[in-house]
Parts: C-alpha cells; sequence; structure tokens
C-alpha cells in the first residue's frame, strides 16, 4: 500500500479541486473503484459547484456510477466528519492553496496533481469532442490514481 512522505501508510485520501463537480469527484470515484473498502476516499472543493453530467457520462463508460455525486466543499466535510485524512491530493491551484492552508491544523501530507478542467472544452465542439476531454482526464486520473496508491 502507499504510504505517504512521512512514511506513514495512506488510509485515508481526499482530493480536492475548485468546486467537487468534475475533477475531484471522479477522482473520488476511480479511487473507490479501484481500492473499494481497503482505503477511505472522499472529494471536496473550495466551493460547491453543480454536478457535472459529462463526468458522469464518461465514468459509466468505465463502469463507475457517480451519479449520486453531490458536491460539497472542504467545510462541509469538516462538520460532518472532520478533515481525517493522511493525504489530500489537489487538482487545481485554488485547492492546493486551500490544502496547504488546511495543513496549519491538520496533520496532512499535500500533492498537487495539476489536472485540467475538462469543462472548458463545452460549447467549443461536437458533444463527442467534449466528452474526449472528459475522458482525457479520467484516463490521466486513473493512471495516476493507481500508480500512486497501490
Amino acid at each position: 500500500m502507499a504510504e505517504t512522505a512521512t512514511g506513514r501508510k495512506v488510509q485515508a485520501v481526499l482530493f480536492a479541486c475548485g468546486q467537487n463537480s468534475i475533477r475531484s469527484p471522479m477522482a473520488e470515484a476511480i479511487a473507490r473503484h479501484y481500492f473499494g473498502k481497503s482505503l477511505y476516499v472522499q472529494s471536496a472543493g473550495v466551493k460547491k459547484g453543480e454536478t457535472d453530467g459529462f463526468a458522469a457520462a464518461v465514468l459509466d463508460e468505465i463502469g463507475i456510477d457517480a451519479s449520486k455525486h453531490k458536491p460539497r466543499t472542504f467545510e462541509d466535510l469538516e462538520e460532518w466528519e472532520g478533515l481525517n485524512f493522511d493525504l489530500i491530493v489537489t487538482l487545481s491551484p485554488e485547492a492546493h492553496h486551500k490544502a496547504l492552508d488546511l495543513t496549519r491544523t491538520v496533520d496532512a501530507d499535500v500533492e498537487y496533481w495539476p489536472t485540467p478542467d475538462p469543462s472548458a472544452a463545452v460549447g467549443q465542439g461536437s458533444r463527442d469532442q467534449v466528452l474526449q476531454h472528459y475522458r482525457a482526464v479520467r484516463d490521466m486520473l486513473a493512471d495516476k490514481i493507481t500508480a500512486r496508491l497501490r
């Protein structure tokens, strides 16, 4: 199993992005798919966004159901269950800054995985062209997650 930079076994990971509507929920769903109950996984955003149907669609293509995801913020998670994570993986600059601020009071390693926002492609081509951007992010996240957390 993966370890933190300080040598602890990673038991709980938080994926974070700007609005918890595309990148971080995709990462959460992928990690749960590959690691099941052997790893506690959540996702959050700096702000609360809206559920993104394209993200759910490209996950469904590979057999992962993310249709029930409800966007949440760091503050939502802290209120509901606390922020007890060994590793926080940030996928956007604003989430990275937020996570670094949290490490003043939360003992967690923070890793930044710069991840493009595929929603920038919406309105820039056909539905399939837009989906290609989402698939590229999905596949990149799947590769990084399986490599880092095994």
